[in-house]
């Protein structure tokens, strides 16, 4: 799949999609996208910046959203025009379609909403790539129906995003078969390796997360074949406004992802 000047292709490796949660403020995303550039260049990993402009599913009405689609889209334009990068954020209703694919270089359409047949039509039909997240109540190979849907218009820019299973209440598991089943469809499959450690709803108005075991899962996607990684970073994960207990640390990024090329290369000896 190409976008833009920017290819992905499996024989070149896995692509990373990065970035806060939610766009908190211009500076605090600015620093975060710049850093995540600096990083990837320096270890050749094609790389995606992703920042939500409104956050729809959160636990609590009085949890933090976002600065809302016109702003959060002004800072996104500014940021991919400044720093030269490509650009991923979330839509929930078919009526941001069309406004957010003139900034976004990729549309990503969240777990909840994965089988919302009209919301999946309208991201296809402009012909942008789509990253869709598997929901946390489907099986894999259950995604074949997403996939159908999608490329029915004509549009087959289609990735995956795996990001664990509900396993009881308030805890995600992650089958690491299913990356593997996914793949029999040909296109792109990603491990979101930081929502999969999510404990949803778990400190009850909000969501928690065991971010110590985000690193732990990300290898073994990257061992199991996986065409792309996704993680949440932030500066001061005990500080972000949303999903904090499940980001990591920006500044333990490079660590990771130099193990994860290491294990990339080995897989594909």
């Amino acid at each position: 799949m190409k976008i833009g000047k920017l290819s992905i292709d499996k024989k070149r490796g896995f692509f990373l999609i990065a970035g806060p949660c939610v766009i908190e403020d211009y500076s605090t995303t600015f620093e975060i996208a710049s850093r995540l550039k600096d990083i990837t260049l320096d270890l050749n990993i094609p790389f995606i910046f992703k920042a939500s402009y409104d956050k729809a599913n959160r636990t609590s009405l009085n949890s933090f959203r976002g600065p809302g689609i016109e702003e959060g889209l002004k800072i996104l334009e500014t940021i991919k025009a400044e720093l030269d990068v490509k650009i991923l954020s979330d839509v929930h209703t078919i009526e941001e379609v069309h406004m957010a694919s003139k900034t976004l270089d990729i549309i990503q359409i969240p777990a909840f909403l994965c089988r919302q047949t009209d919301l999946i039509l309208e991201a296809a039909g402009t012909g942008k790539p789509v990253n869709i997240k598997k929901g946390q109540f489907l099986a894999p190979w259950d995604v074949k129906n997403i996939i159908h849907k999608f490329i029915s218009t004509g549009n087959n820019r289609i990735m995956i995003t795996e990001r664990g299973v509900q396993f009881g209440y308030n805890n995600l598991v992650v089958d690491f078969r299913g990356i593997s089943i996914m793949q029999q469809s040909g296109y792109p499959i990603i491990f979101d390796a930081t929502h999969s450690v999510q404990l949803p709803g778990g400190i009850g108005s909000s969501s928690g997360g065991q971010r110590e075991f985000a690193p732990i899962l990300a290898k073994a996607a990257i061992a199991a074949g996986v065409d792309g990684i996704f993680i949440e970073v932030h500066k001061e994960p005990e500080k972000a406004l949303c999903d904090g207990p499940n980001s990591l640390r920006l500044d333990e990024t490079q660590k990771l992802l130099e193990k994860l090329k290491a294990i990339n290369k080995a897989v594909m000896a």
